[in-house]
C-alpha cells in the first residue's frame, strides 16, 4: 500500500544500488514500489510549475534572475532553473562552484562572505575561466582579497554585502564611511562589481503584506548603498537582492538589477507556513516505509529519521507546527519525533490512529520543513515525471 502517491503500484523487487556521479546524470528508469526507503523524491511537474511562477514574477518587474543553486545541488535542476535567463547563478559553497562550472556555468556568485583560506581555490576557478564573484562586508576582508589578487596577478570581482533588515551579516545601508572604505581597499587589486543583500528576515514575516515590507527593505537598502558608492565615485553596476518570499511578493524592484533566490524550485513547509506557496506546491518529499506500530500510543514507526529528514524544525513558530515533516495526503499526520534512523508518525492532535490503514510496508511520502536541509541528507533525486511508476535518478552532491 502506498500512501500519498495514488494507487496502482505493486511491491515487487528491490532497486539495486546505483553509484552516483554528479557529473554524469543517471537515466535509469524504475518503479516507485521498487525503491529502498528512505528515498528522496522529486515531482518534476511541480518543480517546473514553481520555476514558471518565479520566472513570471521576475518578468513582471523586468529584472534578471540569478538562481541560487544551493537547494538542489543538481545539474539537472540547475539547467531547468536557468532556462530563459542570462546564465548567471548563485552558489553557497566553492564545491558548488566547481560542480556547476564543470557543467558549463561560467557566471557564478559565491554568496557567502569570503574567508582568506579559500582564495587559492577562487584563483584556480578564475584561471580555468570562471567569472566568480565574491562577497564581503569588512575592510579587513577587502584588504585580504585585494592583496591576494595583486600577488596572483588577478582581478577578482567583489560585491559588498548589505544588511538590509538586521538579519545576519552585512554593512548597514547608510554607513557611507564603511562602504567607501571597503570600496577604496578593493580598488587596489580587486574590482567592486556592486552590492548585494539577502532578505532573510522575511522568513519570520508571514503574510503577503509583511513579506512585501521586507522586500522593500531589501530594495531600498541596496539601492541607497549603491547610490552612495556612485556618489563617492565608485562604479556600482550590480544591485542584487534575494530570498524566495521577497522575490515572489515584491511590489517594486526599481533600481535592482538582479534577484537571487533558490528554495522556490522545490518549496517546503516553511514557505507554505508563511503563505508563500501551498502545501501541494512542494516538489520534494521523502519516501518512508512503515516498519512498526505502537497501538497503545497511536504511533507509526518509519525508517526515515533525522538522517533522512534533517533536524530542521522551521515550522515550530508558525501557526501550524509540522513537527519534522507532514505526511502527504494526511493533513494531521506529522512526524512528531525523529531519531537517527527512525521516525515516529502520529496525529498532531493526539487522536488515535486506525493502524489497520497503515500495515507494515506501507509507503508514506513525508514533506520537508526545509527543502535545502532535507535534500542535503541524500545523494540523488528519484524523479517522478508523467507517472508514478516511471522514475529517473538525478544525482545531487553535498559537502564543501
Amino acid at each position: 500500500m502506498i500512501q500519498g502517491f495514488g494507487t496502482g503500484a505493486s511491491m515487487a523487487g528491490r532497486l539495486k544500488e546505483i553509484a552516483v556521479d554528479a557529473s554524469a546524470p543517471i537515466r535509469t528508469h524504475m518503479r516507485l514500489a521498487d525503491l529502498e526507503t528512505p528515498a528522496l523524491l522529486l515531482d518534476a511537474a511541480k518543480m517546473r510549475a514553481n520555476i514558471a511562477r518565479m520566472n513570471a514574477a521576475m518578468a513582471r518587474h523586468g529584472v534578471a534572475l540569478r538562481p541560487h543553486l544551493k537547494t538542489g545541488k543538481s545539474v539537472e535542476a540547475a539547467r531547468a532553473m536557468i532556462e530563459g535567463w542570462p546564465g548567471g547563478v548563485t552558489v553557497s559553497t566553492l564545491k558548488e562552484a566547481d560542480q556547476f562550472f564543470a557543467a558549463g556555468f561560467r557566471d557564478i556568485l559565491y554568496a557567502v562572505g569570503i574567508a582568506p583560506n579559500k582564495l587559492p581555490h577562487v584563483a584556480a576557478l578564475t584561471r580555468r575561466g570562471a567569472d566568480l564573484s565574491l562577497i564581503l562586508d569588512s575592510v579587513a576582508a577587502a584588504e585580504a582579497v585585494a592583496a591576494f589578487a595583486r600577488a596572483e596577478g588577478l582581478t577578482l570581482p567583489v560585491l559588498i554585502e548589505i544588511d538590509s533588515d538586521r538579519h545576519r551579516a552585512g554593512v548597514a545601508p547608510d554607513d557611507v564611511g564603511l562602504l567607501t572604505a571597503i570600496a577604496s581597499r578593493l580598488a587596489d587589486g580587486a574590482e567592486l562589481r556592486g552590492v548585494m543583500t539577502h532578505g532573510g528576515g522575511s522568513y519570520d514575516a508571514p503574510g503577503a503584506d509583511r513579506i512585501a515590507a521586507h522586500a522593500e527593505l531589501e530594495r531600498s537598502g541596496t539601492v541607497r548603498a549603491a547610490e552612495a558608492l556612485r556618489a563617492a565615485g565608485f562604479a556600482c553596476p550590480v544591485v542584487s537582492v534575494g530570498s524566495t518570499p521577497t522575490a515572489l511578493f515584491a511590489r517594486d524592484l526599481t533600481g535592482v538589477t538582479e534577484v537571487r533566490t533558490g528554495v522556490y524550485v522545490f518549496q517546503d513547509l516553511v514557505m507554505a507556513g508563511l503563505g508563500v506557496c501551498a502545501v501541494d506546491d512542494i516538489a520534494i518529499s521523502v519516501a518512508a516505509s512503515v516498519i512498526g506500530h505502537q497501538p497503545e500510543r497511536g504511533w507509526l514507526i518509519t525508517d526515515a529519521g533525522w538522517m533522512a529528514l534533517s533536524r530542521d524544525r522551521g515550522t515550530q513558530t508558525h501557526a501550524i507546527d509540522q513537527g519534522y515533516g507532514l505526511v502527504s495526503g494526511h493533513d494531521d499526520l506529522i512526524v512528531i519525533s525523529a531519531n537517527q534512523e527512525h521516525g515516529i508518525v502520529a496525529d498532531r492532535h493526539g487522536r488515535p490512529l486506525d493502524l489497520t490503514r497503515f500495515p507494515i510496508g506501507t509507503l508514506l511520502r513525508i514533506l520537508p520543513n526545509h527543502a535545502c536541509a532535507t535534500a542535503a541528507q541524500h545523494d540523488r533525486y528519484h524523479v517522478l515525471d508523467g507517472g508514478e511508476d516511471a522514475l529517473q535518478v538525478w544525482p545531487r552532491f553535498g559537502g564543501w
